[in-house]
């Protein structure tokens, strides 16, 4: 299958879809971003506008080729005129199964049968969606990172049914929009990045009980003893409680090993301290701009984070063992979609790979099986 995708349709016109518009627009493609009420498109188009203009206050784009990247995305209400002619559909539409499907029964009525699927969903499964539409051989996980003009990851995630052509029109697309792609060889829970990030937020979670920590403590070990670029908590309240609790309900309705729940997540969830966005999540924060949370190197010193390092190990041994992706690009998805400073498994090697096994086999026996060292990380040696 040797496809050639000129015109693209983006659904949902939300912060990834905007997005994913415009760098698909930058990368010379014809854009049709599709939403359901014209307030909702204005909006996206504003924002775009406006990153096309910080990036021409920069230097990095003309303000000629800042217009013409933004005549290339054309907003559309109609659902059937903004599917006419597109070779590739990218779904941006909220993380709820029940939503998706209604979407995918409404484009299935109307899309072209050239037409191929691309869902930007970052844990919902690829093999569940395809089967909704009748075409799941054409039906691809392309999930883009927040915010999609910045983050240079995109995890290729195919279905059980998805065609080898499909990968590689996946992969050759990615790379021409200037991002790197890496291939989520299974459609397991959580794909790559989010298998490891998620359970870490409530591993988190669990260390402020089981070891009367602070905060502030447990994030600023995380920074500066397992080079993360920001700390647990700061990074969840900057994702969004609302998108870790959902991709936490989806992970773990699919896989009880995957995912160990705190209660606190879904408790800020209802309460709607979703974080960063809105002023309150695990932490407080004031006024517009983008706010760090104080943490050092001396309160890092006050807690040994082997905990957390054994939890994160442990998901990425096990995303290795079943063969979903291998160390190398295990490694490159971390530092490019989480922004890991350090490969995780040279920090592994710091810590002692055994006293990280022993670590996860103190807490099975305490806690249960969520723990129990995957194989590749009790034989790893470095």
């Amino acid at each position: 299958m040797s496809v050639s995708i000129t015109k693209i349709t983006v659904l949902g016109s939300g912060v990834m879809g905007h997005g994913i518009a415009q760098v698909s627009a930058m990368a010379g493609y014809q854009v049709t971003l599709r939403d359901i009420e014209q307030s909702f498109l204005d909006r996206a188009m504003e924002k775009v506008r406006w990153s096309l203009n910080k990036m021409v206050e920069k230097q990095k784009l003309s303000q000629a080729q800042a217009d013409e990247i933004f005549s290339r995305i054309t907003p559309v209400v109609d659902l059937k005129q903004a599917l006419a002619g597109a070779d590739l559909l990218i779904e941006a539409v909220p993380e709820d199964m029940n939503l998706k499907k209604k979407v995918y029964a409404e484009v299935d009525g109307v899309s072209e049968q050239k037409t191929l699927y691309a869902s930007n969903t970052s844990t919902l499964p690829i093999t569940e969606m395809a089967a909704l539409t009748n075409r799941p051989d054409r039906f691809i996980g392309l999930h883009f990172f927040n915010p999609p003009q910045l983050m240079p990851l995109v995890e290729v995630i195919p279905g059980n049914s998805t065609n080898a052509g499909m990968v590689d029109m996946a992969m050759n697309f990615i790379r021409k929009v200037g991002k790197q792609p890496v291939l989520c060889k299974k459609d397991v829970a959580g794909f790559i990045v989010n298998r490891v990030f998620i359970p870490l937020v409530h591993e988190a979670a669990y260390c402020m009980d089981r070891d009367n920590a602070t905060m502030t403590q447990i994030d600023s070990a995380v920074k500066f003893r397992m080079s993360f670029p920001m700390g647990i908590f700061e990074l969840a309240d900057y994702t969004g409680l609302d998108v870790i609790h959902k991709a936490t309900v989806e992970m773990h309705s699919r896989d009880k090993k995957v995912i160990l729940p705190h209660p606190k997540v879904k408790q800020l969830f209802e309460e709607k301290s979703l974080g960063q966005k809105i002023g309150k999540g695990f932490y407080e924060y004031k006024g517009e701009k983008y706010e760090r949370i104080n943490l050092t190197e001396q309160e890092a010193a006050t807690y040994d984070p082997i905990k957390l390092l054994a939890v994160a190990a442990n998901n990425a041994a096990w995303l290795i063992t079943k063969g979903v992706c291998s160390k190398e690009e295990l490694e490159k998805a971390l530092k490019l979609g989480m922004g890991l400073k350090k490969e995780l498994f040279v920090t592994v090697q710091e810590f002692g790979p055994q006293n990280v096994v022993r670590t996860l086999n103190e807490l099975a026996a305490k806690y249960g099986q969520f723990y129990e060292p995957d194989p590749y990380l009790v034989n790893y040696r470095g």
